[in-house]
């Protein structure tokens, strides 16, 4: 005899439970209070500096992180999209993270870090062009030290390993100079690490002493397929396989991912190389707009993390150390909102570029195949813009 369905997926959850005992760096807890712990005071040296206005900037771009992504689907929902990634939930090992990079260093994103563009300065538009099909990126990398969003998994780690060991080629580390030595950041997902370009990254990295520091953003899905899946060991522990440093970190509170990434990077800036850190979060959202998270994900599991979310953390931080202000709240407000309205109207401004623009870009110098195919392809369209006007 059929049995009633309950309306939760047929697939076993995550054991969100058995999770919280694998050590992480956390500065402050899920109840928004600071942790001290002789283990994590090396870290928390690394915070002493941040003032309230500092936080209080930290949150503001958490905020308006949110409100992006929460424009950006509706967007897409609307037809102004063609396919957007969601980052809900993993504001704070974006922005943290991000706040620990110095001008000179560079960053490789995948293609959810809109946190990462946030606190980097990219503009809001800019950054949907991709999704929109307006061009091939949206931003220029050289402005923001920040390369195009990239969509195939885990391609970009292989790159941005290239890029750091030529930032070692060309003396930018280890010298001292401050304004001087850079480093390299490139950020991916926990599907990612099951990708082989990772490993061949992390082999190049390690044996080369490269300048980089891999950024794992464990959302516990990938797409459908959850993290207990991919990897019986816990994901940092993949760097170490290969003699990298290693850290896991909790991934939904910013201190905790700014002071991690702040080490990683003064070490490979000071030439000491590689460091694998692994952010441990979750993804509030859709993996992508054409997903459906219901069909996989228990409702259990998605409210364990909602009491977890990261922005509602650090606001309660603020709180409790009297560095939140209503008036300045509001301005926040104000300022998400104006984000909210500039996407909804510049986004439907974007004019549909020429077709042959697919053929800009693509090698930095001209290449006869692609010269040639262009050819054609105007050609053939003149030729069906001439039947058609017939």
């Amino acid at each position: 005899m059929p049995q009633p369905t309950t309306g939760e997926p047929d697939v076993e959850p995550v054991d969100v439970a058995s999770a919280d005992v694998v050590p992480q760096v956390q500065l402050v807890s899920p109840t928004g209070e600071r942790v001290v712990e002789p283990d994590n005071a090396a870290y928390r040296s690394r915070v002493d500096h941040l003032t309230s206005e500092d936080l209080r900037a930290l949150y503001r771009d958490m905020v308006l992180t949110r409100r992006f992504d929460d424009e950006a689907t509706a967007l897409q929902r609307q037809g102004e999209l063609a396919l957007y990634a969601q980052g809900r939930g993993q504001e704070a090992a974006q922005v943290g993270s991000a706040y620990a990079l110095a001008p000179q260093d560079y960053v490789f994103p995948s293609y959810r870090e809109h946190g990462v563009l946030q606190a980097r300065g990219v503009d809001p538009v800019d950054r949907l062009r991709l999704y929109r099909g307006a061009d091939h990126g949206g931003w220029d990398p050289n402005e923001h030290n920040v390369h195009l969003y990239t969509l195939v998994i885990g391609s970009h780690v292989l790159h941005a390993t290239g890029y750091a060991m030529g930032v070692q080629r060309d003396g930018a580390v280890g010298t001292g100079d401050a304004a001087r030595d850079a480093a390299v950041v490139t950020y991916f997902g926990d599907g990612a690490t099951s990708q082989g370009d990772v490993s061949e990254a992390l082999v190049f990295a390690a044996v080369n002493n490269a300048p980089v520091v891999f950024f794992l953003q464990n959302n516990q899905w990938a797409i459908s397929e959850p993290t207990s899946r991919q990897s019986r060991a816990p994901l940092y522990q993949r760097g170490e396989g290969f003699g990298i440093p290693s850290v896991r970190v909790d991934g939904n509170d910013v201190l905790a991912c700014y002071a991690v990434t702040a080490e990683a990077l003064e070490r490979a800036r000071s030439g000491g190389g590689p460091t694998f850190v692994e952010a441990y979060t979750y993804r509030m959202g859709a993996h992508t707009t054409s997903d459906d998270p219901s069909r996989y994900r228990a409702r259990a599991e998605e409210d364990h993390w909602a009491r977890r979310d990261p922005i509602d953390r650090l606001a309660t931080l603020l709180r409790a150390e009297d560095a939140w202000d209503d008036g300045w709240a509001a301005g926040v407000e104000r300022e998400a909102d104006a984000l909210g309205e500039r996407l909804r109207t510049e986004v439907r401004e974007l004019g549909a570029p020429p077709t042959s623009t697919m053929f800009e870009s693509v090698y930095a110098t001209e290449h006869a195949q692609v010269t040639a195919e262009r050819a054609w392809f105007e050609q053939y369209e003149n030729e069906t813009s001439t039947e058609a006007a017939r």
